[in-house]
């Protein structure tokens, strides 16, 4: 379009149309001639305006949800500490309701040999054919593979794989496990294996066939290098029955575990193996043998030949 003299004055003409129809607007209101013109304009462009505002709103939104991201993610972080401690004290409170003797026991045992440990609550059982349970104590507590398990009354597995908050234990009394024994006293060695879920016994095979095994003796394990999987002086269990092997090369023996598989509640992490080897200190007392009831019997003169045992006369009524 050319700046000419027509073209100045129809824009100039077109000015003051506006000027007039905005001024006639603003003074009638809604009585206007020009109210129709601008509903009109309103159901057009109205639904244009709502359809690039929903369009528009959620970009808003981001960009003000990035300016506000630092302040956002400091209170997340706030929110998980606090969360993390209520769930630590909601955990004391009811370990000290109905787990506390097990935690002493654990505790004891631990000072006794000398091993550090993490304790840890047993949260769930292994499918399966398999003997593993789950622990609430992960790597960020200082859990890896190949560690100890062990509770207040001796051996309770390895663990087998870590998450970052949970642990897996395989049970010593899995089929597959293998452990390192000692005999208390003889120092014997050998390996106790599991027998398998649902069946709570050990069987142990020592390596001399010439070595002296009789019900009643205790085991500990006999410790790895590094202290993993196992570490020393954990008790294992005792020998209950005898298995006969005509020729074999090796003796084998039933043995009763000092921990009850079936009903594990607080545990121990081995994470620092015993600077010595604790040995036999760590062991129960051996339970004392039940004395064998005597049976006194009272010989009876017998009568004499040919005579009859004296019959004993009924008193006399009246």
């Amino acid at each position: 379009m050319q700046d000419t003299r027509r073209t100045r004055l129809v824009l100039g003409v077109l000015l003051i149309a506006a000027l007039a129809m905005i001024t006639i607007s603003y003074r009638d209101g809604s009585s206007s001639p020009l109210s129709s013109l601008s509903s009109f304009g309103a159901s057009v462009f109205g639904p244009i305006e709502n359809i690039t505002g929903d369009v528009t709103r959620p970009a808003a939104q981001l960009a003000d949800g990035v300016k506000g991201a630092p302040s956002a993610n400091a209170k997340i972080s706030a929110l998980q500490q606090e969360n993390a401690r209520l769930r630590a004290e909601l955990s004391a409170a009811q370990l000290s309701k109905s787990e506390e003797s097990q935690l002493k026991g654990l505790l004891s045992l631990a000072s006794r040999g000398g091993y550090r440990v993490v304790a840890a609550n047993v949260i769930a059982t292994g499918p399966g054919y398999e003997d593993t349970v789950t622990l609430d104590a992960g790597s960020l507590d200082g859990v890896r593979p190949n560690q100890t398990v062990l509770n207040g009354n001796g051996l309770v597995g390895r663990v087998v794989s870590v998450s970052s908050v949970t642990s897996t234990v395989m049970l010593a009394s899995d089929a597959s496990s293998v452990v390192g024994a000692r005999m208390a006293g003889t120092g014997e060695i050998g390996a106790v294996t599991g027998t398998g879920k649902g069946l709570t016994g050990l069987r142990l095979q020592l390596f001399d066939a010439t070595a002296v095994l009789q019900p009643g003796q205790q085991l500990v394990t006999f410790g790895s290098v590094g202290g993993s999987p196992y570490v020393p002086g954990v008790p294992i269990g005792t020998i209950t029955r005898l298995e006969s092997s005509p020729g074999a090369l090796t003796k084998v023996a039933l043995v009763r575990p000092f921990v009850d598989f079936t009903s594990l509640g607080v545990v121990g992490v081995v994470i620092v193996s015993p600077r010595t080897n604790p040995r036999d200190s760590v062991l129960p007392p051996p339970p004392k043998p039940t004395p064998t009831p005597t049976v006194t019997v009272t010989k009876t003169a017998s009568p004499g030949l040919g005579q009859q045992p004296a019959t004993p006369t009924p008193g006399r009524t009246g």
